[in-house]
């Protein structure tokens, strides 16, 4: 009688974790989306308030924040900033919220980035994700340049002097 119960608690046990497992591999090769010379006139993404985004001709600059600590960077700053500075200065803001449980995403990030006044473009799923993360430094902000959609140079940085000079300049 107790060997059936530890054979049926082994059996739900290893039930619920088959259940649980996801599998979010996929065969398909990631192409990176930011590459020199390509065209990232596709960008389309959801805002903090869940309004649709895309990349316009003025845009002249867009900046990837890829990690918690590169997102705290960039909007630690921009709140000091007045609401429109981004589009001011013909700047979107990325940041990716992939990596998180939908749990923490939904009850903690997103909120949080809703009460902030600037807005942010949220990466939020892991396969769109990975192909603006391909072949780039995930742990420092990206600043891609554009001119008509093209991709014109990227290039990482780390400090809140080097955010401001890419923006304003």
């Amino acid at each position: 009688d107790i060997y059936m119960k530890i054979v049926i608690a082994f059996f739900l046990t290893a039930l619920m974790f088959v259940g649980c497992s996801s599998k979010e591999t996929t065969d398909t090769p990631v192409i990176p989306k930011l590459v020199v010379n390509k065209s990232l006139a596709n960008l389309q993404l959801n805002d903090q308030h869940e309004k649709v985004h895309t990349l316009e001709t003025s845009t002249k600059k867009v900046i990837f924040a890829f990690s918690k600590d590169a997102a705290h960077i960039c909007n630690d700053f921009f709140v000091t900033q007045k609401p429109t500075y981004l589009e001011d200065n013909n700047v979107l803001f990325v940041a990716n919220v992939s990596a998180a449980p939908s749990l923490i995403r939904s009850m903690f990030i997103m909120p949080g980035l809703q009460d902030f006044k600037h807005r942010v473009l949220v990466l939020d799923d892991k396969v769109v994700a990975s192909s603006y993360t391909k072949n780039q430094d995930t742990e420092k902000i990206l600043v891609v340049e554009v001119t008509d959609g093209i991709i014109k140079n990227i290039k990482s940085i780390s400090s809140v002097d080097e955010l401001v000079k890419e923006i304003e300049n």
